[in-house]
């Protein structure tokens, strides 16, 4: 497996990957099907967050298929510049094999190599796998969202989770 950041080239598989994700995820925040990127929207985002010193999007990458995604999106502000907010998905077959951490643990050199000192997500509190990948990682809860999302029709909680480097 290889894990890298992300080219504009990876535009459509991205757009592939991102769309399997959130059709066999019930904790993304976007249902399958919600979310409307044609390639084109997909490149420039990837541009755009590769411009930005402070945000990535790793891939992870077997046999030429893209099967995980982590977002790392930093801080606008002088003041939140040191923090990402960190989104994963990874795909349903993927899961469980050490995608997650690979990912993680390539996000933690490229953080250090950007000065950024923060990590921060959110996980719906009844996903299990995700929360011990998390804690695994060194995440630890700083609260609730209570209610956050709403999910086949009830509301939910998330966890706040951090990692300070």
């Amino acid at each position: 497996m290889l894990v890298r950041e992300i080219i504009p080239s990876d535009a459509e598989n991205f757009g592939y990957l991102t769309q399997q994700v959130e059709m066999t995820s019930e904790f993304m925040l976007w249902e399958a099907g919600e979310r409307k990127a044609n390639p084109d929207q997909q490149r420039k985002m990837i541009e755009r967050i590769g411009a930005n010193g402070n945000s990535t999007i790793l891939v992870a990458e077997e046999k030429s298929q893209l099967i995980g995604f982590l977002m790392a999106i930093g801080g606008n502000a002088r003041r939140n510049k040191h923090s990402v907010y960190i989104v994963v998905g990874i795909l349903k077959d993927s899961r469980g094999k050490g995608v997650g951490t690979n990912l993680f643990e390539e996000l933690e050199k490229w953080a250090l190599a950007h000065q950024i000192h923060r990590l921060e997500l959110t996980v719906v509190t009844r996903n299990v796998a995700g929360l011990a990948l998390y804690q695994k990682m060194g995440f630890e809860i700083e609260g609730t969202k209570r209610h956050s999302l709403f999910i086949d029709g009830e509301f939910v909680d998330e966890y706040y989770m951090s990692k300070l480097l």
